[in-house]
């Protein structure tokens, strides 16, 4: 949960301060059975554009910013909304950005350029030999307890670090040691996530200087060794880039994956359609993330601004939930309904602009590779009875005690 709420900034008009927050409007607390997509989704029958008091972790209200082709002017000008926030440093008492995710244009270009070939499409084929094997590896090890299984706990955070620790060239026998780690930092208490992010740091900052003095074929040894602008880059700069890949690459995959798994699961035909013909999940797989976004990105005006009449002072910030953008009737027919082949298919899942997901084409793979090896492994499912998931809103949104059964084929 967020800080106590900061006082409304005195030049936002009263008639411009919404109820909603993406941590405590309801739909957004966590909340059993709930769907935290369909809650955003009706901002549509609202303003463009209102304030939302509280709207962070640390209690600071930020502009919602609600229509698709707004959030796009926003998130393509970097010159006029920063992203440079350096919101996981400051909860540590630091102050060093997330590359490249935090650094604005031009320099923002620099550092893109140096890590496009990690995650090139090229560079995700190869991977995906070792991302299918982790995803079967997984399943079969679920089946072989039983019939039933959290899959948030078994499948889903594992999954996806599993895949962040072949990209660091780290064996997975540390998965164990890493989905605490990890569980701790996205859903533990605010002192359990401190304690957590100085451990993941500490450990990122020692594979680094391993890394420079033992060269490996992967990750840490290609920042570390790499070059920007004719210079190496500096301890900070190194950390920057791991921590974001850590956190970019776990919880926005596991949350997607849950999701899907959540709305399959209570759509029993739709599974059995997909499992029947699974050349249709490469399809449904973009429809879900369109259904089922998970993130907001936030930026900070770096000058007075006008949208739709209203004015953002400098140093405001704005959020841009990627659950509206996806769910606007002018972008989208019928956009509360799930259409499982839905073409033309613009959704904004990944973000939009200069700070696009980086790591969207391996994002987009584990998620078509974890369903069709879950669907092709595991018969029909269905929340098993007499348990009850939990959804919550936030800056990243997500599910909880997902807990499947498939016995009889997903019947009881």
């Amino acid at each position: 949960m967020p800080a106590t709420a900061a006082p409304v900034p005195d030049h936002v008009p009263p008639g411009l301060v919404g109820s909603f927050n993406l941590f405590t409007a309801p739909g957004m607390v966590p909340t059993p059975m709930g769907d935290p997509h369909a809650t955003t989704s009706l901002l549509h029958s609202g303003p463009p554009i209102f304030f939302a008091p509280g709207n962070t972790r640390n209690g600071e209200g930020t502009w919602v910013v609600v229509k698709a082709e707004d959030q796009r002017r926003v998130l393509q000008d970097g010159a006029t909304f920063s992203s440079n926030r350096n919101i996981f440093a400051s909860a540590l008492g630091e102050s060093w950005p997330m590359i490249p995710l935090e650094i604005d244009p031009p320099e923002h270009g620099v550092w893109r350029s140096l890590l496009n070939p990690l995650l090139s499409p090229r560079r995700v084929m190869n991977l995906e030999p070792v991302v299918r094997q982790r995803a079967i590896d997984l399943i079969e090890a679920i089946k072989a307890k039983g019939t039933s299984s959290d899959v948030m706990e078994d499948f889903c955070l594992p999954f996806a670090v599993s895949i962040f620790l072949q990209f660091l060239g780290i064996s997975s026998e540390r998965l164990t040691e890493f989905v605490a780690w990890a569980t701790d930092l996205l859903h533990g208490t605010p002192e359990q996530r401190t304690a957590a992010a100085r451990t993941i740091v500490a450990f990122l900052d020692d594979l680094r200087d391993l890394r420079r003095r033992e060269p490996a074929d992967d990750f840490m040894t290609y920042v570390t060794t790499a070059q920007i602008e004719g210079r190496p880059l500096t301890d900070l700069e190194v950390r920057g880039m791991a921590v974001l890949l850590f956190i970019a690459g776990l919880d926005t995959v596991a949350a997607a994956i849950g999701f899907d798994l959540y709305y399959l699961a209570q759509n029993v035909e739709q599974q059995t359609l997909l499992r029947a013909e699974p050349r249709r999940i490469l399809l449904a797989s973009e429809e879900l993330l369109r259904a089922f976004p998970t993130v907001t990105p936030v930026r900070r005006a770096t000058m007075d601004v006008e949208l739709h009449g209203v004015t953002i002072r400098k140093g405001d910030l704005v959020a841009c939930p990627s659950m509206t953008a996806n769910r606007d009737p002018d972008e989208f027919p019928d956009p509360d309904n799930i259409i499982l082949d839905r073409e033309d298919n613009r959704h904004v899942a990944f973000a939009y602009g200069p700070h696009r997901c980086l790591g969207s084409h391996l994002a987009r793979r584990e998620i078509v590779i974890g369903l069709e090896e879950w669907l092709a492994r595991i018969p029909n499912f269905t929340i098993k009875a007499n348990t009850t998931p939990i959804t919550h809103g936030g800056f990243v949104f997500g599910v909880e005690h997902l807990v499947l059964d498939w016995s009889e084929g997903g019947e009881g």
